[in-house]
């Protein structure tokens, strides 16, 4: 196959412009440069000046990580010279000159290839726990196929998108990343968790206000009824509500996931188009089955 073509994407609220200064010339740094390079400004009103031959996007409101991520694929996707999307936080930083020669790299060995995952560490080198996409996992300089991915940074495959669909819109932030991974499994293309790319990122902690304790759980209940099969969904659903007993010290916090909850099986999440049980038998072979 021609190799293929790298599109950046950077999603930004307008509050990080020194990082995200740092982060495109770290794109423009690499040793094998991108097609094309997106900045979408989500709600920002307007954009810094942005380096040339970087597109800005000002988006009058902010539409959630989905819906800015949506925006910056149709862009990217409208100039016609993009094989594979590369997702980047704008406070993120590539701290390697050959993540984009490297990814490309995977993309043309495997043409099914449909979602690479990159690992995220913080400036001392070390990995959280929670930014390793298997369950169980202690050593993330370990890689290999996977059933979800990291938003922080990561590669999409163009015709994967082009069949399957872009993100989840309705979900504005949280689980969206799970959701297309799911849908992209279900298509028959493979998610790679490749921790020899490297997104350097500021350690933090999950947000833990109202707000998130909502999205998280509504989000959680549209994922179960988006993608899984019926005998499934209960299941799913009443593994997460007792961790989350089990994890949650705020009465707020599970105040708000409650709410998140039922707000979630009032309201649809988008259309339904259940996986297959072969797909289930997938995920279970790699190690996560769609029921934790």
């Amino acid at each position: 196959m021609a190799r293929p073509r790298v599109g950046v994407a950077i999603l930004t609220m307008g509050t990080r412009p020194a990082e995200l200064r740092a982060l495109l010339d770290a794109v423009a740094g690499q040793d094998e440069p991108a097609s094309r390079i997106v900045v979408v400004g989500n709600g920002t009103g307007s954009l810094p000046d942005l380096p040339e031959g970087v597109t800005g996007v000002e988006l009058a409101e902010n539409r959630g990580v989905s819906g800015g991520r949506n925006v910056a694929i149709e862009t990217l996707r409208s100039f016609g010279d993009v094989d594979i999307v590369v997702d980047l936080d704008d406070d993120g930083l590539l701290v390697d000159t050959d993540v984009f020669r490297r990814l490309a790299d995977l993309y043309e060995a495997d043409p099914r290839l449909g979602i690479v995952s990159f690992r995220i560490a913080d400036e001392t080198g070390e990995t959280q726990r929670r930014h390793v996409p298997r369950l169980g996992a202690k050593d993330p300089l370990r890689g290999g196929e996977v059933t979800t991915f990291l938003g922080g940074g990561h590669g999409l495959s163009m015709p994967m998108l082009d069949r399957i669909g872009g993100w989840p819109e309705d979900f504005f932030f949280t689980h969206e990343e799970t959701d297309l991974a799911w849908r992209a499994l279900d298509a028959g293309w493979k998610v790679l968790y490749a921790p020899e790319l490297l997104l350097q990122h500021p350690r933090t902690s999950p947000a833990r206000h109202a707000v998130y304790y909502r999205m998280t759980a509504r989000n959680r209940v549209w994922l179960a009824k988006r993608n899984l099969p019926v005998p499934l969904v209960p299941v799913y659903l009443g593994v997460w509500t007792l961790l989350t007993l089990a994890r949650t010290r705020s009465l707020s916090g599970l105040k708000a996931w409650f709410g998140g909850f039922a707000e979630g099986v009032r309201r649809s999440g988008g259309p339904r188009t259940p996986m297959r049980w072969t797909t289930v038998l997938r995920m279970t072979r790699l190690g996560r089955p769609p029921v934790i």
